[in-house]
């Protein structure tokens, strides 16, 4: 997973905070990780499945 491009939440603060990193794979699945422990195994979801989570989030708010 070291040449995976991780991404953060534009919202998320500079100084840490409660915050996840996504990277999508070359298979169409999305990782995803908490940005305090990187080393830590990730999250593996289908494209589908993520996108769905994301438009659930944003109709929430």
């Amino acid at each position: 997973m070291d040449n995976l491009i991780w991404k953060k939440s534009t919202r998320s603060s500079p100084n840490g905070g409660h915050c996840i990193e996504v990277s999508v794979t070359h298979a169409s699945r999305v990782l995803v990780r908490d940005s305090k422990t990187q080393s830590d195994s990730a999250l593996c979801v289908s494209m589908a499945s993520w996108q769905a989570f994301v438009r659930r989030i944003r109709t929430q708010h």
